[in-house]
């Protein structure tokens, strides 16, 4: 039997001391970012349906991932997984990158983000500026074997892909069901007809789907996602193994393959969107609410706009609630630069239209 010696005790408890103060630290700062914005929007073409937004770009960080970051620290301490000084790392676009650097240089830990190379510069800088580094990986298809060597060099693998949907506490602890549903209480339509969300790790889409169930909820749970993604062929075929029929430029969601934490029996819907719409979508968002956001919150709002579309042609009333992700600014060097969209054959100006459109007449009708 393995005796602890006077040495290995003192470890062990300087351990715990500090895991006890990291804790305090998280708690802390979940206080002080308790929560974010519910904003809601009328449109003349859909007089008897609410639109709200849920702006997650209000965070410290700038995103919906500030809470997946949390919760990945979270997990990662109680499980004993993490230790003072132990480098962090894991597989990221962008967002949760950018939200995980902010956490490491809270608890004073060093972080690596592995990187697909063709992530907006932004991105890239924001990190870097939080003290994390980039390892930038050409094939975006091996960012999760470039995370698995750091993690068997020593590394904390926060492991966002794997670990996204076990991470967050879907029950509550102001999880963002939780929190939507608390802040359309004394609405009109407390009860939501649906919630959209897209689905990048699909930890958002199995917080959202497994609370409605628990609250005995009608709310029916879209999912947003780039036209071919793997979560649309995976969603409608119960296939684990789906992979992507085409590639998108909106980062973030649209991924390549059916990620360990979507659960395809909590969504009941999953609605597809050009490239295109989802940026024209979101030039009409910074219009109407006088910011700019990312790509998929625009694919948000698409999904939204079909939804109503569909409620109105059956003359139904209700409400829509969906998510604003993330800082446009993330993507002035992409996604909002009209150069940039033309060198990716993108052309948005029928969509525009076709947005425009729907807003007065209660009908999206693709260009």
């Amino acid at each position: 039997m393995r005796r602890m010696t006077i040495s290995s005790f003192d470890h062990a408890a300087a351990t715990r001391h500090w895991v006890r103060d990291a804790l305090a630290l998280l708690e802390q700062e979940a206080t002080r970012s308790a929560d974010t914005h519910l904003l809601r929007l009328d449109f003349p073409g859909f007089p008897d349906i609410a639109f709200y937004f849920k702006d997650e770009s209000t965070h410290p960080t700038g995103s919906l991932k500030h809470r997946l970051a949390r919760s990945l620290y979270l997990y990662a301490l109680c499980n004993g997984r993490l230790h003072a000084g132990q480098t962090v790392v894991d597989a990221s676009s962008g967002s949760t990158a950018i939200s995980e650097a902010w956490f490491a240089r809270l608890l004073g830990l060093p972080f690596i983000a592995v990187m697909p190379a063709c992530t907006a510069p932004q991105k890239i800088q924001a990190v870097q500026a939080l003290g994390g580094q980039c390892d930038l990986v050409e094939d975006a298809s091996q960012v999760h074997a470039h995370a698995a060597q750091h993690a068997a060099n020593g590394a904390c693998h926060l492991d966002q892909f794997g670990l996204a949907e076990r991470a967050t506490d879907w029950r509550g602890n102001n999880n963002i069901a939780e929190s939507i549903l608390g802040q359309l209480r004394r609405e009109p339509q407390p009860e939501p007809t649906w919630v959209v969300c897209g689905a990048g790790t699909g930890g958002t889409s199995a917080t959202i789907g497994r609370y409605l169930r628990y609250r005995r909820l009608e709310t029916r749970l879209c999912v947003a996602e780039p036209t071919g993604s793997g979560f649309v062929h995976g969603w409608r075929h119960r296939d684990r193994g789906a992979v992507a029929s085409q590639p998108t430029l909106i980062e973030g969601i649209g991924r390549p393959r059916v990620e360990p934490g979507f659960i395809f029996d909590v969504v009941d819907a999953v609605a597809e969107v050009d490239d295109a719409a989802s940026i024209a979508a979101a030039l009409q968002l910074e219009d109407l609410l006088g910011t700019r956001y990312g790509g998929s919150s625009g694919t948000n709002f698409v999904a939204c706009l079909q939804l109503a579309s569909q409620m109105r042609a059956r003359g139904e009333r209700g409400s829509l609630v969906t998510l604003l992700c993330d800082r446009g600014k993330r993507y002035q060097q992409t996604l909002f630069d009209a150069d940039w969209r033309s060198a990716h054959g993108l052309v948005i100006a029928p969509w525009q239209q076709a947005i425009a459109a729907a807003l007065r007449a209660g009908t999206l009708t693709p260009p």
